[in-house]
């Protein structure tokens, strides 16, 4: 099974946040014990290097770096053209963000069959190709 990980699943990870981390890990060791593979997109990757960029926190960007560059359990996916015709269809239909589309777009290109995200918004959404949008 594939599982779409959307940025703010990323940030809670490495930001060890307090509520939102043993939640992330539980649903990290799930995974692995299932033999799941876990992706984003490289556009999680742009979004979580915008503040420690701005701050000039290096550590941190390379923490996010490590994460979704060097885990053999975490793929990247690229916003291609499969997923640009998704995109185009998910926009056409729905009134969400472009982020949020492209996200869902790169999830449905990727074969992920559910969508973890803590975005309210996106949680009744209805995605072909996505069974399941979902919380922590």
């Amino acid at each position: 099974m594939k599982t779409f990980g959307d940025t703010n699943v990323f940030i809670y990870l490495i930001e060890e946040h307090p509520t939102f981390l043993p939640r992330v890990l539980a649903l990290y060791e799930r995974h692995l014990a299932n033999g799941d593979t876990l992706i984003t997109s490289f556009l999680t990757l742009g979004e979580l290097l915008v503040v420690p960029l701005r701050l000039g926190n290096h550590e941190k960007i390379q923490q996010y770096l490590g994460l979704l560059t060097e885990s053999e359990r975490i793929h990247l996916v690229a916003f291609d053209r499969s997923a640009v015709e998704h995109y185009a269809r998910i926009r056409a239909f729905a009134s969400i963000r472009q982020p949020d589309a492209i996200q869902l777009a790169c999830a449905v290109a990727a074969g992920a069959t559910t969508f973890i995200t803590n975005d309210q918004r996106l949680w009744e959404l209805k995605v072909a190709g996505i069974d399941t949008i979902c919380g922590l």
